[in-house]
């Protein structure tokens, strides 16, 4: 009997430029649920790599996973610190 494997799906695979990566967190924003903008904001430094994002960023990697862990309340300043790593900016737009 053969067994059909489905491999996990990351979208953190798929967010390869960064106009990708804004279009997606712009995606989230617009949910009200503030959990999926800080899973999309998870996925985005995945793509990025954690490594790369904690040094930019000036946050420890295990800070970083903690605030982007599911259920977090990171501080704005952690956003927008994590936000200007993945060299983009929090705009409001009408």
């Amino acid at each position: 009997m053969n067994q059909l494997i489905i491999a996990p799906f990351d979208v953190a695979d798929y967010l390869d430029t960064q106009e990708m990566i804004a279009a997606f967190l712009s995606l989230c924003l617009e949910d009200e649920n503030p959990d999926v903008f800080l899973s999309g904001l998870a996925s985005a430094v995945r793509a990025k790599g954690m490594t790369e994002v904690a040094k930019k960023s000036g946050l420890g990697r295990e800070s970083l996973y903690k605030a982007l862990s599911p259920g977090a309340h990171p501080r704005h300043e952690t956003v927008r610190k994590i936000i200007a790593a993945l060299d983009l900016k929090l705009t409001v737009a009408v």
